[in-house]
This record gives C-alpha cells, structure tokens and sequence, in this order.
C-alpha cells in the first residue's frame, strides 16, 4: 500500500513554532483573532465550552481565556460531543489532511455548535513565491520547495460540506505588507512560526547568492514607489455550525408554493416561447 505523501515536517513545524514564541510577530495572528471576535460579537448565542486549536493560540486566547486548547496534531485532543464552540487558529495551512482536521473539529461539537477556522490562503505570498523561483531558476536550473502551495478560495469553501457541517460559509481578505528589505520580510515570518518546513524542502541552508537575487528581484517587481517591498497575506475564514434540527434545511424541489413570475411581477412562458427583441 502506497503511502499519502506528507505535506509538512511536524518536528520542523514545532521547532519553528517554539523559536517563534521566543520572539514572536504575531501581529496578522491578531488580526485574525480581531477578525473572529468580531464575528463571534455579531453571532446571538453564547458559548461556555470552547475550544482553541492551533500551534501560536496566544492572540486567541486573549477573548476565550477560558477555552480548552490544544495543538493541531493530525489526532486532535478532543473529546467527542464537548465543545460549542471550536476555533482552528492559522493553522489548517499546514494540515496534510484538512478535511481530517474539520471532521475531527465536528465530531468534538455538540449539535448547533459554531466552528470557525482561520488560516493562510491561496495569494499569501505570492510575490515572494515568484521570485524565488526565478532566482533559483536563473542561479541552478531548477526549484526546489520553499514556500508552502496554499488553498484556492473557491476550492476551500467546499473543505466544511465535505467534513459535515450545516450553513457553510468560506471568505478571505487580504493584508499587505510593506518591507524595507527580504530580511525585513523573513524575520516577520520566523517571529509567526511560517518558515520552511515543507516536508520535500533541501535540507542545506540557501545559498546568500540566491537571497541576493531574489532581494534584486523583488524590488524590481514587487515594490513600491516609495521602494518598500509589498508583501500579500491572505486569511480565509470557514464558519460552519455543527447540524441539528432547528438549523434551516433547503427546501424539496417542487416544493414552492409561490411562482418565481409571480414574485418579479413578470409574465411566465413555456421554455419554448421566443420573446421578441425590444423594437421589433
């Protein structure tokens, strides 16, 4: 039996993550926080047991400081049927099973519980992703593995209907960055735990050659007029609710009671009826 290739080195993973909290930058993590608060405020309901799943939970914890947390390991530490409320905290980028990640989530919520994930999506990056690969290109002939593929907005949004969940919702916006230099940038990265741990990566250090070019690079396309470096971050949100029966359900087909010619005020044809063009 073949086995499913991995996407990340955990041990990497934590290690960077560990580093990361001795120096952290956690400040799109605190947006993403800010952003979920705001959702929660506008959500009528209230939650007594919620539950924080993430490697940098910090900014999340400063709302739910009483929320059981625990790290986004492959087999999440939940009990089933527990919580009513479940954040993943930018963190599900990283999963080599998302949908796995989600079930789980589901499976620890009670019925109408509320689940929202944040995490990096599909144009994080994207600048910095170009130019490495011309760099490296242009310097070796080839590429290798350095920034981690991320997820398109239109392919997430079907991640919470594949793991179960009732009223599925998937957004995203984006926040961009402005750096003096790569350094600038990389040091960002390290202080959020998002440094290579890509499971494929070459394990010897880049060569400063390779740094150089893609600094060169970057300025050349990826700047602005001021010469600041633009970095793109992209956060996707999913909310879902775990289903129960007060939920709305869509309706049968054939079901209305009310034709859609009588609700626009319009005349209603047979499908083989030509209606003639304005002035004819």
């Amino acid at each position: 039996m073949t086995e499913t290739p991995r996407l990340t080195d955990r041990r990497a993973l934590e290690l960077h993550r560990a580093r990361a909290a001795k120096r952290p930058q956690l400040f799109l993590l605190d947006e993403a926080a800010a952003d979920i608060e705001e959702r929660l405020a506008e959500v009528k309901k209230s939650f007594s047991k919620p539950a924080i799943i993430g490697g940098l939970r910090a900014p999340f914890q400063k709302f739910l400081p009483h929320a059981f947390s625990t790290k986004d390991d492959e087999a999440l530490k939940l009990e089933r049927d527990t919580h009513d409320l479940v954040i993943h905290a930018m963190a599900l980028h990283w999963a080599d099973d998302p949908i796995g990640q989600l079930v789980q989530s589901r499976l620890a919520m009670k019925p109408d519980g509320l689940f929202i994930a944040a995490f990096f999506g599909g144009q994080t990056l994207h600048e910095l992703r170009t130019v490495l690969a011309e760099a490296e290109t242009r310097i070796k002939g080839g590429l290798s593995p350095r920034v981690l593929p991320m997820g398109d907005l239109r392919d997430l949004g079907g991640l919470l209907q594949r793991a179960g969940f009732a009223l599925p919702v998937a957004d995203s916006r984006s926040i961009t960055v402005r750096y003096k230099s790569l350094q600038d940038l990389t040091r960002d990265l390290r202080g959020m735990g998002e440094t290579n741990a890509l499971a494929t990566r070459h394990r010897s250090f880049p060569s400063k050659v390779l740094f150089s070019e893609a600094a060169r690079l970057y300025q050349k396309h990826y700047s602005d007029n001021e010469g600041y470096l633009l970095a793109t971050f992209e956060l996707v949100f999913l909310t879902g609710w775990a289903p129960h029966e007060s939920q709305p359900k869509p309706l049968r087909p054939g079901s209305a009671t009310q034709r859609l010619s009588d609700a626009l005020g319009t005349e209603e044809r047979p499908s083989g009826d030509q209606v003639a063009p304005p002035g004819s």
